[in-house]
């Protein structure tokens, strides 16, 4: 995965997941929290910026576990 996500990564990353599934954010490993993404997506500046749209509560164990966040 590269440093930098551009649109093409995450539309491969996403392309062959239920289209009705929710996402998150999954936010800073000191308070691993979920976060609501906003539903804009804002070009400006040469990149793509989707807004947090507040917190859900904390994020799952076994998301945590994934990203090594334990």
């Amino acid at each position: 995965m590269p440093h930098y996500l551009t649109v093409g990564h995450l539309l491969r990353q996403l392309q062959n997941l239920d289209p009705d599934l929710p996402i998150r954010l999954a936010v800073n490993p000191d308070w691993p929290f979920a976060h609501y993404l906003g539903t804009d997506v804002v070009v400006g500046d040469g990149m793509a910026f989707i807004a947090e749209d507040g917190q859900e509560g904390y994020l799952p164990a076994v998301v945590r576990d994934a990203l090594a966040w334990a």
